[in-house]
């Protein structure tokens, strides 16, 4: 196991403007690839990059003849064609979580670090296809809401404040993390949120609740949202530990990780709560996207997004 360096513990600015680059080969649409996880969802109210009805007008020569309105020119008795412009507008809104829980790795990076290249690669990927970007940032402390634009200057301020809310992050004796703090990200969601929405929602999912769920259930009736979570690899197997100490900012505890009772106990607990927060999601067709801190968050979300086999 070795030793995390500075930007595995915290992120900056030019690493999630770097992600740029990595944003592609992948897509939150509907129409997937069999291997993509998200193939297999219940029928989106996303239509994908589409037409939308604009007017109607007189057939002029040269009009695609498809395009003819027949029922129009049947009670005018002049050919109209309906005129179509291509869709474009599909805001996505991605929900950070940036609390305390999050501060957590035991190999290559922490939780918090990996949620934030998630958002950035999204962010970086929305851009691309000329869609709007907006995001909810969460720590122990509360919000901040940034409107989804097209304007890289605005996105890259709201990158600029994920990585302050990041870099804040410390075990420290004043540190205590809210775990009433996800539910409250979405309820602030949805006060603000329209119609027709893509919510990226990247968590731990720490304090997952019947609020939480009932607040999410409430957007997902007019929006898609799809749910990242982001876990350790040392929260599943507690048998790779070696010299364990865990705290809560005020206390600190040393864990012996060979002793069976307690690793399966801990790895039982672990399980058990990703399973309800997964069961919950996809009773109500919200699917969900595990992402680990040990492989890259772009190869990951193109394998799991745009089904491609990513070789290491």
């Amino acid at each position: 196991m070795r030793e995390p360096d500075d930007g595995d513990v915290y992120t900056n600015l030019h690493a999630l403007v770097r992600l740029r680059y990595t944003a592609q080969g992948f897509s939150y649409l509907p129409r997937q690839s069999v291997r993509s996880l998200l193939s297999g969802r219940k029928r989106s109210r996303l239509r994908g990059r589409g037409l939308d009805f604009d007017e109607l007008r007189h057939y002029r020569p040269g009009d695609d003849i498809r395009t003819m309105d027949w029922r129009v020119t049947n009670r005018t008795g002049k050919p109209h064609v309906r005129v179509y412009t291509e869709e474009r507008d599909r805001p996505v809104i991605a929900v950070v979580d940036q609390r305390l829980p999050m501060f957590f790795g035991s190999q290559r990076k922490m939780k918090s670090v990996v949620a934030a290249e998630v958002a950035a690669i999204t962010a970086w990927r929305v851009l691309s296809v000329g869609d709007r970007f907006g995001a909810i940032l969460f720590n122990d402390e509360g919000t901040r809401e940034f409107k989804p634009t097209r304007s890289e200057r605005k996105v890259m301020g709201v990158l600029g404040d994920l990585v302050s809310m990041n870099n804040q992050l410390s075990v420290s004796p004043d540190h205590s993390s809210n775990t009433d703090g996800l539910a409250q990200a979405l309820q602030v969601l949805e006060r603000s949120i329209g119609h027709d929405y893509l919510v990226v929602l990247i968590s731990d999912f720490y304090g997952w609740d019947e609020r939480a769920l009932k607040t999410i259930r409430s957007i997902s009736q007019h929006n898609d949202i799809v749910c990242a979570l982001v876990f350790d690899p040392l929260e599943r197997d507690i048998s790779q530990a070696e010299n364990l100490v865990v705290s809560d900012g005020r206390y600190q505890l040393q864990i012996e990780p060979g002793h069976q009772s307690l690793g399966q106990k801990f790895e039982a607990s672990f399980e058990s709560s990703v399973a309800h927060v997964q069961g919950d999601l996809r009773r109500h067709g919200i699917p969900v996207i595990p992402v680990d801190t040990t492989t890259p968050s772009s190869d990951q979300l193109r394998e799991k997004l745009g089904g491609q086999r990513v070789l290491a």
